[in-house]
């Protein structure tokens, strides 16, 4: 094989990329990123590509040594199972509407959580929460010939739908009373970007910006026992999904080799406390944390997420493609929660029984390492942590991942 076959494997490294790179990111992600944001659709060099793929995680976090700090002097069970497992699909479709100009069109669900403890020492601050998302996304590029390569201008919205609940203990006044919060809200955002690419040599490095997503309109119902004034529309807080930068490198480093990595960062941070105000209450104080009119939050209390991998490719033949790629996240938990740094190994394998088809299989293993969740300062005097204290150990998990491209 010449060195000019590396071309070649250009195509196999975009799909070796985005599929471990769902798998690892599914498996490792800090905050409340599953699927997060993947463009690699719109580098394929055919002129028209659909791609379809989904991905279950299984995470097996656990705490232990749970205190009930709440005053409602719970004495059930002091381990708990923190995490539960989930899929994460995504599909896309690309075309070259023009000579020089690419786009894509895709659907994915970036954001998301699920723990469901149940009853244990910690029912006072979350006995189930689940959150989840929808994105759906314009992303367009302009290439121009730059010295050996191309130069790729890139720039794209997206508008974004996230919802979901919790449940916990309502108050120890009344023992067993369980209260829940429905969420909803949407947003715009947008993306852009630059890379450079080098076909003859699979060469490609891409710089993008995801903005925040500002979520101004959240609302839904607080259902309480009626002692309790029984259901009532609330409204949230202004908040926003957080923005991030990603830096991507590829290039041929031998014949039918691959070498690969990236740098990710997103704005956790910007996820503290939301507070959770009754609908009307803005015209007594505004919603904010500890404000005089909030009836409940959710608290994340996120420090800003680091992500860090690099791995190899290889194309066997014409038909087979393999990769494998190791991964860094730093956790977004500090004190307060459960999400501290995560490893994780990845291994995908393509085959391509036609030109314009590829069939992938992808999985992960990562070790979700261990700490200790009790009471963290926030803004404005808040603290969160303060109804449960739990340790918690290095933990399994892991991802398999499946998926399809057809392009003409």
């Amino acid at each position: 094989m010449t060195i000019l076959r590396l071309k070649a494997l250009l195509g196999a490294g975009c799909f070796s990329l985005a599929l471990i790179g769902t798998a690892m990111n599914s498996a490792h992600a800090g905050g409340l990123e599953r699927g997060g944001y993947d463009i690699d659709l719109l580098f394929d060099p055919a002129p028209f590509a659909t791609d379809a793929e989904a991905t279950y995680v299984m995470p097996q976090r656990k705490v232990k040594n749970a205190v009930d700090t709440s005053g409602g002097n719970l004495n059930v069970s002091s381990t708990a199972k923190d995490s539960e497992s989930y899929w994460v699909p995504r599909i896309g479709v690309k075309a070259e509407v023009v000579k020089g100009v690419d786009c894509m069109f895709d659907y994915s669900q970036p954001w998301g959580a699920h723990t469901n403890p149940g009853i244990w020492n910690g029912s006072y601050s979350n006995i189930e929460t689940d959150i989840k998302s929808n994105n759906y996304a314009t992303t367009c590029s302009y290439k121009m010939d730059a010295g050996k390569g191309q130069l790729r201008f890139i720039g794209g919205v997206f508008y974004q739908e996230v919802y979901g609940f919790k449940e916990s203990y309502a108050t120890p006044m009344l023992p067993g009373a369980i209260g829940r919060v429905d969420l909803s809200a949407d947003g715009w955002g947008w993306r852009a970007g630059v890379a450079y690419e080098i076909p003859d040599i699979a060469l490609r490095a891409s710089l993008v910006y995801n903005s925040q997503v500002k979520l101004d309109n959240i609302s839904g119902t607080l259902t309480l026992p009626a002692l309790l004034g029984g259901p009532r529309a609330i409204y949230g807080a202004t908040s926003s999904m957080p923005e991030s930068v990603e830096l991507k490198l590829q290039s041929g480093i031998a014949p039918g080799w691959l070498a690969f990595g990236s740098i990710k960062w997103v704005n956790w941070s910007v996820l503290q406390s939301v507070a959770i105000c009754p609908q009307g209450s803005e015209v007594i104080a505004g919603c904010y944390t500890n404000s005089p009119v909030q009836a409940t939050s959710l608290d994340l209390m996120y420090r800003d997420g680091w992500t860090v991998t690099g791995g190899v490719g290889h194309k066997f033949n014409e038909q087979w493609s393999a990769a494998g790629q190791l991964s860094w996240d730093r956790g977004t938990s500090h004190g307060y929660g459960s999400q501290t740094d995560t490893w994780t190994l990845g291994g995908g394998v393509a085959y391509t029984p036609k030109p314009n088809i590829e069939l992938r299989l992808a999985g992960a293993i990562g070790v979700l390492t261990s700490g200790h969740s009790g009471v963290l300062d926030g803004e404005n005097g808040y603290q969160a942590g303060t109804d449960v204290s739990y340790d918690f150990g290095n933990d399994l998990v892991t991802a398999i991942s499946g998926g399809l491209k057809i392009k003409f």
